[in-house]
């Protein structure tokens, strides 16, 4: 199993100590990662920004540290939107197929991408099928570069673990397989290890961050007494200190038969902080953690 550090853990946001792309490969070996997977967007690798010179710049970085890039991050809702005259999806398709032919530069094998928003008046079934057709075209044409399209169960089409298996059997292409993440159905109540045994097949790779879960309730001033209300307060906290059965998670993709990229981010706050020195010690405990396991 490759360990990878995501990029979006030191992009800047969410209050967060920022470095340069450069700057999070040399973090990455600093910290004893294998390889990175970096965020397809601004401030990090956008398109937009892709020159020869910062692309001459990255692969110097990847060659100095001795670091390979696994992947490239792309962040898509396929659900459309705006104006019915503009065209919505055809920006995204394009944006995904500049991602492909930038990770092939770069020897990266992956482009994450996600499905789609459920969107009010939509009908689920269009959606889907919607969503189905952007992901075929996206993979015949990242096909063109060598690249695999890694769905995360992330957006809310597809979602529960049956459901994504389904849409990855109805794309029907070669090069689309999963970036199959824990968080999300150990905050819907599916079952850890089942969850992971029955999608590592057609696992690629898994983007990981544990958490805290706090019951939120309201006061009810008219009966003197409190309302839980849905959903619950969740927070990041150091890797293996959170809720998530992580054990559980990788037994089962190991017993499905995943040997892939594993990454950890922190794409959210943090507990303590984002100084660089507690985004460090975050990323560190990740690599201990599953050295140890």
């Amino acid at each position: 199993m490759q360990l990878s550090l995501f990029s979006v853990s030191y992009a800047g946001l969410w209050g967060q100590a920022r470095l340069s792309v450069e700057e999070v490969i040399a973090k990455a070996a600093q910290l004893g990662y294998n390889t990175v997977m970096l965020m397809g967007k601004r401030p990090h690798l956008s398109p937009l920004d892709a020159t020869e010179d910062q692309r001459a710049s990255v692969e110097a970085a990847l060659r100095e540290h001795g670091v390979e890039c696994s992947a490239l991050a792309g962040y898509v809702d396929f659900a459309g939107g705006g104006a019915a005259e503009v065209p919505y999806l055809e920006m995204q398709i394009a944006y995904a197929e500049r991602l492909a032919a930038m990770a092939a530069r770069l020897e990266a094998k992956f482009v994450r991408l996600f499905t789609a928003y459920g969107t009010p008046g939509q009908s689920p079934l269009a959606l889907w099928s919607q969503t189905v057709g952007v992901l075929q075209e996206i993979c015949d044409r990242a096909a063109a570069h060598d690249v695999t399209i890694a769905v995360q169960n992330h957006h809310d089409i597809a979602l529960h673990t049956d459901a994504l298996l389904e849409l990855l059997g109805d794309v029907g292409r070669p090069n689309c397989k999963l970036g199959f993440d824990a968080w999300s159905p150990a905050l819907r109540g599916e079952p850890l290890y089942e969850a992971a045994r029955r999608a590592a097949g057609q696992t690629v790779m898994t983007t990981n961050a544990d958490y805290l879960r706090w019951p939120r309730y309201q006061y009810r001033p008219a009966i003197v007494n409190y309302e839980q209300v849905q959903p619950d307060l969740v927070r990041a906290v150091k890797f293996g200190t959170g809720f998530i059965d992580y054990q559980a998670f990788f037994q089962g993709l190991k017993d499905g038969g995943f040997n892939g990229v594993a990454n950890y981010e922190m794409c959210s706050p943090i507990r303590g902080g984002g100084s660089l020195e507690n985004l460090d010690a975050y990323a560190s405990q990740y690599v201990a953690w599953m050295r140890g396991k």
